[in-house]
């Protein structure tokens, strides 16, 4: 994957797209692409070593089943055995980029004897095993600041659990900030004003005031640094997760904004610590924001755009060039109120890269079913059955606004002008490798369903053109739950093409159609209209070019062949499948149409 990808390709698009007259299987036109000045592109990461073998045992760090798909989200796991194989399977079948599920500050009441309560007032026995000098951690903090000015408290709690641990650059204030260890715990104290500023004189003698307190429990092992020692030996980029905001009790979809300005300095202090430990790292992709948001014209006035853009600005300080990843949804169903169409949606785009966010990876939201994946001649055809138990038995065009494909152009035509305007952000596709519900739900918790490699493939066609990398929620349950398992039939069947995109295109003097997708080589193109049927051999008649555009995502090539349009009827559907000498074929073909 080309990271941080140079936007010159979006200028060679613009000039393919003066000599398209066919429309990429859409009634509205391809969106006008813009040019901007070109940026470094990145090196690909590569692997250290052919093989390494540690505690675990031997793990090989080739490719052997490269796939469309090539980041996943993984869940946090306490065995670092299952760190090394969920990285192996991951990178057998072709993925680069690890996303980590991460966990949220808490707002927490205290005890009259300052023990730590969870959230139905009971005694949260995490941060029982905090103690100084025979007081509980947050009773030894208030002393600490009354000691130095009577007039000094502890006014809100906090509490955030993690598997990382921590060095010096935590702290802001070392008479008041320490780490306290307790066992395989190391619990780290840090004393905050409550706006989200951080003191630099640590001045807290002078006049009495309010603050408050964050309590991390931490790990004696750092789960970060033995994951970005594994990205290195398998040639992964690593995206750990930022803190997630305390949620509105009122609307949790929102982030709470009395506790911004906390989340603001806890930010600030991790991102310090990675800053002088981790930022020449290459294994370091990133940083992920977790908080999801939904994808409208509304969101600009969503206070959790506030916590993007503080952390934006802390990333920048502390870790320049290296990107804010989110995932935000969409949900284009017509018969709830909260359903928007494309171009809302688009806006809502628009929203969120003016805060500064590097990579936009919003989910095609198929596995909820909140969006469904359908050509436009397909609207009045009835939703694929497992779509049912959220939208009812309808067709697509009574259930949705649009298709995953839709949404995807239009928001690389807002993407476009984001860039434009000097925006330095990228649009990658979340496919969700699951379904709405399942006999046999692959998470331990919830009711989602093992999906299948051809609606997999159908999700990553759908994304079309538009995005620079496809990704996918989540590796663990999801890709590894059933039998047979999505990654076992991803390993068997990797060598099958997609195809993403197909314009009318000519070549010197002969009409022609060029096609993109994955595993190409050996092809032929075929293409079905109402007068018939022709099947064209890539390597006899036209030409391959498997390497990618800048602009578009690792693995993609294209390919182009002859072919006379004015045998179809204008405005007709023409099919385009791609097939290879083993039989496999696009399970998905492209539906396109000449208007002209």
């Amino acid at each position: 994957m080309r990271w941080l990808l140079v936007v010159a390709g979006v200028a060679i698009v613009a000039v393919v797209a003066a000599v398209i007259v066919v429309l990429p299987s859409s009634d509205d036109k391809p969106a006008p692409t813009v040019s901007a000045a070109p940026k470094p592109s990145r090196t690909d990461p590569t692997p250290q070593v052919s093989e390494f073998t540690d505690q675990c045992g031997t793990f090989e760090t080739k490719e052997r089943a490269p796939y469309a798909v090539t980041g996943y989200w993984i869940t946090p796991k306490s065995n670092p055995c299952t760190w090394r194989n969920q990285l192996r399977e991951i990178h057998d079948v072709g993925g680069d980029t690890i996303i980590r599920i991460g966990y949220g500050l808490q707002f927490r009441t205290v005890s009259d004897g300052g023990e730590i309560l969870d959230r139905d007032g009971e005694l949260d026995p995490l941060y029982k095993a905090c103690q100084e000098d025979g007081l509980t951690c947050h009773d030894a903090a208030e002393r600490d600041l009354r000691e130095a000015n009577p007039g000094n408290r502890i006014g809100r709690t906090y509490v955030f659990r993690t598997d990382e641990s921590f060095g010096p650059d935590l702290f802001r204030c070392s008479k008041m900030e320490r780490p306290i260890e307790a066992g395989n715990r190391i619990y780290y104290r840090i004393i905050t004003q409550p706006d989200g500023s951080d003191d630099a004189t640590c001045d807290f003698s002078s006049k009495g005031a309010s603050y408050d307190l964050i309590l991390v429990a931490g790990s004696d092992k750092d789960s970060l640094k033995e994951l970005l020692d594994l990205g290195d030996q398998f040639g992964m980029r690593i995206f750990p997760a930022l803190p997630l905001a305390p949620r509105d009790q009122d609307n949790k979809l929102r982030a709470n904004k009395k506790h911004i300005g906390t989340l603001t300095t806890l930010t600030r202090r991790i991102l310090q610590d990675y800053g002088v430990r981790f930022a020449d790292r290459d294994s370091l992709g990133g940083v992920y924001q977790p908080f999801e948001v939904q994808m409208s014209d509304t969101l600009a006035s969503n206070p959790t755009l506030e916590v993007y853009t503080d952390q934006h600005t802390i990333v920048e300080q502390q870790l320049p060039g290296k990107p804010i990843l989110i995932s935000p949804y969409m949900d284009a169903r017509k018969r709830v109120a909260f359903g928007r169409t494309p171009k809302q949606v688009a806006e809502g785009f628009k929203a969120l890269a003016k805060t500064g966010v590097g990579i936009i990876a919003p989910q095609d939201s198929r596995g909820t079913g909140k969006v469904g994946l359908f050509w436009p001649d397909e609207r009045d055809n009835e939703v694929d059955e497992r779509l049912r138990s959220e939208v009812g038995e309808s067709t697509y065009n009574t259930a949705y606004h649009g298709s995953t494909r839709d949404y995807y152009r239009e928001m690389a035509a807002a993407r476009d002008e984001m860039v434009a305007a000097g925006h330095d952000v990228q649009l990658w596709a979340n496919v969700e490798a699951f379904e709405p519900s399942g006999k046999e739900p692959c998470a331990p918790q919830g009711t989602r369903g093992k999906t299948d490699k051809k609606r997999l493939d159908q999700a990553v066609t759908m994304t079309g053109r538009y995005v620079q990398k496809v990704v996918s929620y989540m590796w663990s349950d999801f890709m590894t739950c059933g039998t047979p398992s999505l990654e076992k039939e991803i390993t068997t069947d990797w060598q099958r093409p997609i195809a993403v995109d197909a314009i009318r295109r000519a070549r010197d003097v002969r009409d022609g159609i060029e096609v993109r997708g994955y595993n190409f080589k050996n092809s032929t193109v075929t293409v079905e209209w109402s007068g018939g049927r022709q099947e064209l051999v890539v390597a006899s008649v036209g030409w391959l070019d498997e390497d990618p555009l800048e602009e578009l995502p690792e693995g993609m090539s294209t390919a182009w062949v002859p072919f006379d349009w004015s045998q179809v009827p204008a405005g007709e559907w023409v099919r385009i499948g791609v097939k290879i000498p083993s039989g496999q074929a696009t399970t998905e073909p492209l539906h396109v149409r000449i208007l002209t």
